[in-house]
């Protein structure tokens, strides 16, 4: 039977029951709720764009989690990845003015995030240590020093708060549509194609065979003469330059300046969006667009009385229900 068992249609009436109730205990009807959640993240052209604009880092940032989760790795530090990319971003893009900014910022971006997820890929492939506990501590120091430079030798005097002073004029990503209030930036474009292009790499080239071979069964992948270790490694750092770029993104396409608390837990969001994805690279752009109508939608909830922190039981259910479904059809496959 390759349906919904009883256990699992019994699971989605649960996760639908309990976000019923969540939302009556606010005291707003479930379905007022939810048309002030569609409205407000596709409700009209100034919704779109926010969606759009919530989705479009959290594509890349995927992309970043992915690669490391086909390689068996969990980096859950991908949000200092991304912080540390976008610093690096405004820096360089506010040096070097125009098109030469945004190209070089985007790669400093990647440099840097690769960088950081070095240590946690070194120490995993090489001794062992568990990625999880590295990633969460190297998340800390880098929003230690990203605050600290963005409140000192970064600091844009003329502001009263910790940020870096705003990009120069042609130091940023263009609109790909510029009809306002619609905007959808090139950023979005990249992403996708990113999508695309790792689908590529993962089924058609010996390296994307490695990375999974690695992650399926690394002793199986050492015998087969696969070097595990580099493999590792290597993820580790493509995740970083990845969670990196989703950062010069932000910076570049969006707020053009980094400033204190600049990121609103992308990287951990990204995290959800690739266990969502369902395995496959392609799945990353409904993912992250699941991800970005619920983030903005939540926001246009606040009004009517349901506070924001109900986009994380949505999303957490979501994650808890989809990753049954697939446990499932994965055991009946080996079965």
């Amino acid at each position: 039977m390759n349906g919904l068992s009883w256990k699992h249609i019994a699971l989605v009436l649960g996760a639908f029951a309990v976000v019923v109730l969540a939302i009556q205990t606010t005291g707003v009807a479930p379905a007022t709720a939810a048309k002030s959640l569609l409205e407000g993240s596709m409700g009209g052209p100034a919704a779109w764009r926010q969606t759009l604009r919530e989705m479009t880092p959290l594509v890349m940032a995927g992309l970043a989690v992915f690669i490391a989760l086909r390689a068996g790795l969990f980096n859950i530090g991908a949000d200092g990845q991304l912080v540390m990319g976008s610093i690096t971003a405004a820096v360089v893009a506010q040096s070097i003015p125009g098109v030469g900014g945004v190209i070089l910022g985007s790669l400093a971006a990647m440099l840097a995030g690769a960088l950081w997820a070095f240590p946690a890929g070194w120490i995993k492939a090489y001794r062992g240590g568990h990625e999880v506990i590295s990633t969460i501590m190297l998340n800390n120091v880098a929003g230690f020093l990203t605050t600290w430079m963005v409140a000192g030798p970064l600091r844009d005097v003329k502001q009263q708060s910790p940020t870096t002073r705003l990009l120069p004029p042609g130091s940023s990503l263009p609109n790909l549509i510029d009809s306002p209030p619609f905007k959808v930036s090139t950023a979005l474009l990249f992403g996708v194609v990113g999508v695309v292009c790792l689908a590529f790499w993962l089924k058609k080239t010996v390296a994307g065979y490695e990375l999974s071979a690695t992650g399926a069964n690394p002793i199986a992948a050492e015998t087969a003469g696969v070097n595990v270790k580099a493999v590792t490694l290597k993820a580790m750092m493509a995740s970083g330059a990845l969670a990196g770029l989703a950062g010069a993104f932000i910076v570049l396409a969006f707020e053009h300046r980094f400033y204190a608390n600049f990121s609103s837990g992308y990287g951990f969001d990204a995290l959800g969006v690739a266990l969502l994805s369902g395995g496959s690279p392609l799945g990353l752009v409904p993912a992250a667009f699941l991800f970005a109508v619920i983030s903005s939608g939540t926001s246009a909830l606040q009004l009517t009385g349901v506070p924001k922190g109900l986009s994380g039981i949505l999303l957490g259910i979501l994650i808890i229900v989809f990753a049954s479904i697939k446990y499932r059809r994965s055991k009946l496959g080996d079965s």
